[in-house]
């Protein structure tokens, strides 16, 4: 089932958009449903979600962000080789660290450039959609509180995050979180390559099984401190390849068969 987020587009100059739903994807038909399939966590509940409206082409909607997390938790340098390249050790324990939900944007919105930056990069990643509210969570049963996958981008400002020795302000922007462009909840996320293109060229080009640390692992290892809920979003940690873009460049994250994410870069418009 691929799950997503979309709202109405409205003809006009310039097109409107309608209230956000959720939707069910099928052969690039929408069918909108009553609820964010991910909050239903019985079989009663799912059982009981309904259709709402016609069914909508694909290219009759906008898509958004296909989850509202409460937080992203993201998992550093968890490739070896990406670790190497930024010249750092590869951590002996999952390196975790937040994204706040206002970073959060969907397919095709733009990525602001801060001012305050010198240097923006991508970085290409697999993200887990949790499906109920876990703590304490074994590692051999993290695929029970998985409610899908899906492409995330975890774009950074690089020259602050380096000069800060917290990684809140680089990796925090508001729109520094692309997401989508829907929840695969049957994708097996074994051996599939992550790509990161900018302007077509291809810059990140891993394979998750070079994640040091498994997704189970990470799981039960975030689980240990934390509670992650229904919506939340943990984002697995990117590939070799990262590098810096402008304003103008497009980037476009790809994971196989899941799907792939664009959004424009920009600059700032201050006031």
């Amino acid at each position: 089932m691929r799950v997503v987020r979309f709202v109405d587009i409205v003809p006009g100059t310039p097109p409107q958009w309608l209230e956000p739903q959720w939707g069910i994807m099928d052969d690039e038909v929408v069918y909108a449903v009553d609820r964010a399939p991910y909050l239903m966590q019985t079989q009663a509940e799912r059982a009981e979600f309904r259709v709402v409206g016609a069914p909508r082409k694909l290219d009759g909607v906008r898509l958004l962000a296909p989850a509202t997390p409460s937080k992203l938790v993201c998992v550093g340098r968890n490739y070896a080789e990406h670790a190497a390249e930024l010249g750092n050790e590869v951590p002996p324990e999952p390196l975790i660290f937040l994204k706040p939900p206002s970073s959060v944007i969907g397919p095709g919105e733009a990525v602001i450039y801060p001012a305050i930056s010198q240097r923006v990069d991508h970085e290409g990643e697999l993200a887990v959609v949790i499906g109920r509210r876990c703590r304490h969570v074994a590692e051999e049963e993290a695929a029970s509180v998985i409610f899908g996958y899906t492409v995330a981008n975890d774009v950074t400002a690089r020259d602050l995050q380096r000069k800060d020795s917290q990684w809140t302000r680089g990796k925090g922007f508001d729109t520094f979180a692309p997401v989508g462009p829907w929840i695969d909840t049957g994708f097996d996320p074994a051996n599939r390559f992550v790509r990161c293109s900018v302007n077509g060229a291809v810059r990140q080009d891993g394979n998750t099984a070079l994640m040091i640390y498994s997704i189970g692992r990470v799981l039960a290892f975030v689980t240990q401190f934390m509670t992650l809920e229904p919506g939340d979003l943990v984002l697995t940690g990117t590939p070799a390849g990262v590098g810096p873009v402008q304003p103008g460049d497009v980037m476009t994250v790809e994971v196989e068969g899941l799907g792939a994410l664009s959004n424009p870069v920009v600059a700032a418009q201050l006031a």
